[in-house]
């Protein structure tokens, strides 16, 4: 009867401690090749914004990227020829914030082809809407004491 008990409570560790019903299914659906196609802010006006540390909005626009949730990794290519062309690697988390309301986060970091982040700093950014053709993110930044917000809308291929 010990014994029992014991492997129930080990059991329900390992169910509490797993991913999340909502987080599985979203991986599933973000599985493959999407093209970011385009990003808004919530004021306007002209910024110079270098999106994840990298390259301007204008490059980022039609970039195409790709989520393998298997293994929580990903490339995204940047098109355009008038900026720094070519592939990023990056891994990426989804973080549920509150089951109630099904938000959550999507974390991505940078990485070399083998999964290493030279600086161990990533992005933090809400995955506003998922579905099978669309996926939306916003990442609120503080900007002269003021919210900004930056929405990016992604469309699967």
């Amino acid at each position: 009867m010990k014994k029992i008990a014991i492997l129930l409570v080990l059991a329900l560790a390992l169910v509490a401690c797993g991913t999340s019903k909502v987080v599985r299914t979203s991986k599933k659906v973000m599985k493959g090749d999407w093209t970011l196609n385009s990003i808004s802010y919530s004021e306007t006006g002209t910024f110079n914004v270098s999106l994840l540390d990298d390259v301007s909005k204008a490059c980022f626009e039609g970039s195409d990227w790709q989520f393998i949730p298997n293994n929580n990794s990903g490339v995204y290519t940047i098109n355009d020829t008038d900026c720094s062309i070519g592939a990023r690697n990056f891994i990426f988390t989804i973080q549920e914030i509150d089951p109630t309301t099904d938000l959550y986060d999507f974390l991505l970091k940078p990485t070399d082809e083998k999964g290493k982040s030279a600086t161990n700093s990533g992005y933090r950014m809400q995955l506003a809407q998922l579905s099978e053709t669309n996926m939306q993110w916003q990442q609120t930044l503080n900007v002269e004491g003021k919210p900004f917000t930056i929405t990016m809308n992604f469309i699967k291929k």
